[in-house]
């Protein structure tokens, strides 16, 4: 668990160490030289796609692992979110390829025929990615307009309030994954199985978290107050329709975990042409990247749609 060391003047809410401000009212917390010198870290910043991971002399190369760009030494200061605890990797690299055809393999009729076979790994990284993992309970306050009991009128105003419960909600704070990435390769991991130290180290590239703690909480409240709006547009909202929803969170408590999520990005070719993959470091179900279309078959599928909307037309000319 997160150390406590003092509560809000503001709030009485807990403060972690390091923490810059309160993560629900924003006060500032009393400054503290001591934490900022401990927080302070060196880092490799890749200039290509942003990503921040841990600075090694003796295990890291000088290339980003998420983009291949180039990565150069940047120093933080100010107090940073900092890993807690890693998720261990249950899949090898062997599984890891052997996901990839597989996966290939079942693209469907519209990819080339020979992708799988023509298809070789060209690169293969192991890493830790970055997420926060956090549980709250929230009172929702939402309005919007819906068609149930509008009368004359296509929309009526509702309104109310609801108490919920998340648990377990990840988000990402990984700048070398996308979005739609970190998503894909977290939908089954285990997150009982966190640890203090990693499983794998040697060759395994480790992101860090590049945000202050005050900002990361930003973060994670916009997430909350997405997740809250999906919730009421699917429970609370009478009717078949709505518009205009608007939502309004008030946090009863919040706390967060930090991360690190282990993951599997590799660049395949073929055909002289490179594609990326991701695969999640603990089941191999869960993966998401980029394919070749068959420029043929989808030129021959069109030109059959033609030919039979042809047919078809010349069949009902002559009917009449």
């Amino acid at each position: 668990m997160p150390e406590i060391i003092s509560v809000c003047s503001r709030c009485d809410t807990p403060l972690e160490h390091g923490d810059l401000r309160c993560s629900i009212c924003g006060q500032s917390s009393p400054p503290n030289e001591t934490t900022k010198q401990q927080v302070a870290a060196k880092i490799l910043r890749c200039k290509g796609c942003g990503a921040a991971v841990a600075f090694d002399p003796e295990h890291q190369a000088p290339r980003c692992s998420f983009c291949d760009g180039i990565v150069e030494i940047e120093t933080i200061v100010d107090p940073m979110e900092q890993t807690e605890a890693y998720l261990p990797f249950m899949l090898t690299p062997d599984d890891a390829q052997r996901a990839l055809r597989q996966w290939l393999g079942s693209l469907g009729w519209f990819r080339p025929s020979d992708l799988t076979s023509a298809s070789h790994v060209d690169d293969l990284h192991p890493l830790y990615w970055v997420a926060w993992v956090f549980d709250t309970e929230c009172k929702i306050s939402w309005a919007a307009d819906s068609n149930a009991n509008s009368r004359r009128s296509s929309w009526a105003p509702h309104s109310g309030q609801t108490d919920v419960v998340f648990q377990n909600i990840l988000v990402s704070a990984s700048r070398g994954l996308s979005q739609a990435e970190a998503v894909a390769v977290s939908q089954r991991l285990d997150l009982r199985t966190a640890r203090a130290t990693p499983n794998l180290e040697d060759g395994v590239t480790r992101e860090q978290f590049d945000v202050q703690r005050s900002q990361a909480r930003r973060q994670v409240r916009d997430a909350l107050r997405l997740m809250a709006k999906k919730h009421v547009e699917g429970t609370q909202i009478p009717g078949s329709s709505f518009r205009n929803v608007h939502v309004e969170t008030v946090v009863k408590g919040l706390t967060t975990r930090r991360l690190s999520l282990p993951a599997y990005v590799m660049a395949y070719r073929y055909h002289d042409q490179l594609y990326r993959v991701v695969i999640s470091g603990q089941n191999s179900q869960d993966l998401t990247g980029t394919a070749p279309y068959s420029t043929a078959k989808i030129v021959l599928t069109i030109c059959g749609a033609v030919a039979l909307a042809l047919l078809f037309l010349m069949v009902i000319a002559a009917a009449q």
